[in-house]
């Protein structure tokens, strides 16, 4: 079994950026993301290429480095919702004891090099987020890879297929037979907070599997927000962004642990033939 994650606004409050960098830059969070956004649309652009773009020439401007070591340093600062620190083991745990194997994956329009500074960086297979590509001196110059809310249901194809080599394309796009591929899509989990989220919500949903969105805890109209997916049948269920054991979250997960591991007893069964 698969769980992907979204991280902005799943694992931690706001966008990665805003913990560390934007400050260390000098700008507020509200201008920053209004020029993205005016960018965007002026050229008609990736957003995600415009705000990457975007962090190289402000941090230029102001004088603050860009090294790979900077960015990671910079992860360390980011506040993570209650109980992620200690979900991943718990849950791949939990999964262990009802004989199914739970890894973890990120996929996410944050920075892959900030991301590498938290905490939990070390609980995640795969890690597919918007990375940079560095000079000779070690020194962010240009977007690599820019993963956006269309690209992101890509990475779960990677997933579902064993395909994880970024470089070559011709494994994602292979013909495999469903129940030839290492992870089916009933298997995967799909946690996510926004609108961003919404295609590998739906993508995840129509093929079997299980689509969850998380809220802020304790945020005026948050929950309402997130049951509109529900109501446009984008997602299984809403909840809090609260990773503690005994919470929702952590009890539809757990069940739905229960019901993989259920489905492969069943599927042995059956595979015996008439007794």
């Amino acid at each position: 079994m698969a769980i992907a994650y979204d991280f902005d606004g799943t694992l931690a409050d706001g966008n990665m950026q805003e913990h560390q960098f934007l400050p260390d830059i000098g700008m507020k969070p509200a201008v920053f993301w209004a020029e993205v956004k005016r960018l965007t649309k002026e050229h008609q652009a990736d957003e995600v290429l415009v705000y990457m773009n975007l962090m190289l020439r402000k941090a230029a401007a102001a004088g603050v480095p860009v090294r790979r070591d900077d960015f990671k340093a910079r992860g360390k600062a980011i506040q993570l919702f209650e109980g992620v620190e200690d979900w991943f083991d718990r849950i791949t745990g939990y999964g262990r004891a009802q004989g199914v194997r739970v890894t973890h994956y990120l996929v996410s329009s944050g920075n892959a090099e900030i991301f590498a500074g938290t905490s939990i960086a070390s609980k995640f297979a795969q890690v597919y987020a918007s990375k940079f590509m560095f000079d000779e001196n070690g020194v962010a110059a240009w977007p690599a890879l820019a993963v956006n809310y269309t690209t992101k249901t890509q990475y779960l194809f990677r997933i579902n297929k064993g395909s994880f080599d970024l470089s070559d394309n011709s494994k994602v796009n292979q013909f495999v037979e469903k129940r030839d591929r290492p992870v089916p899509f009933e298997n995967i989990v799909f946690i996510g907070d926004g609108s961003t989220d919404i295609p590998c919500f739906r993508l995840v949903k129509e093929q079997g599997g299980l689509s969850v969105a998380v809220f802020k805890p304790h945020t005026k109209g948050a929950r309402g927000k997130a049951d509109n997916y529900i109501t446009d049948g984008r997602v299984h269920c809403a909840v809090p962004a609260i990773y503690t054991d005994g919470s929702e979250l952590d009890r539809v997960i757990k069940a739905n642990i229960n019901a993989v591991a259920a489905r492969a007893a069943l599927s042995g069964l059956l595979s015996e033939g008439p007794q």
